[in-house]
């Protein structure tokens, strides 16, 4: 909600920001919250840029490292007691909502948030042919380490945005 409020603030108050060119970016659990403000508020969007984020809850927690399972299921609920909460919470089970291009990134060697939460949600986008882009890095994990990496990541990043936005 906090997403939704501020976006509405600017679009009515900020004269020198043109709100109906606004862009979300976030990575991590900011590139859940793309996903999210994505599916909850779509008319607020041009376009998102989504870097290792979480698109559900349910094959996040089968597909994360054993070691890191029960840590994350302490912070967002586990699949034995939780499994409803989990999948209601999940963009990924709202996708039909997205209404705006969406550009994601993710390292293949992420042990926080695994590829197939970038995978998944980039493959359900192209079935229902709507404009997303997957810029995978085979040499990366949570996030962009590399400087080579983040370069040609953020580079391509604002040709996108030029493009789209």
């Amino acid at each position: 909600m906090d997403i939704k409020h501020l976006a509405l603030h600017i679009k009515a108050n900020e004269k020198s920001i043109d709100g109906d060119r606004l862009v979300i970016y976030g990575g991590s659990y900011g590139g859940f919250a793309v996903l999210s403000a994505m599916t909850e508020h779509p008319g607020l969007w041009k376009a998102g840029v989504d870097i290792v984020g979480i698109s559900n809850f349910v094959t996040f927690l089968e597909n994360t490292a054993p070691w890191r399972r029960a840590l994350r299921e302490s912070e967002y609920g586990s699949l034995e007691n939780d499994l409803e909460v989990l999948k209601m919470i999940s963009p990924i089970h709202k996708i039909d909502n997205i209404a705006a291009p969406l550009f994601i990134i993710q390292g293949d060697n992420d042990e926080r948030v695994p590829l197939s939460e970038s995978v998944q949600m980039y493959e359900m986008l192209k079935e229902k042919g709507l404009e997303v882009e997957l810029m995978r890095f085979a040499d990366e994990g949570h996030g962009l380490a590399k400087l080579e990496n983040r370069i040609k990541a953020y580079t391509r990043v604002v040709e996108w945005l030029k493009e789209i936005v």
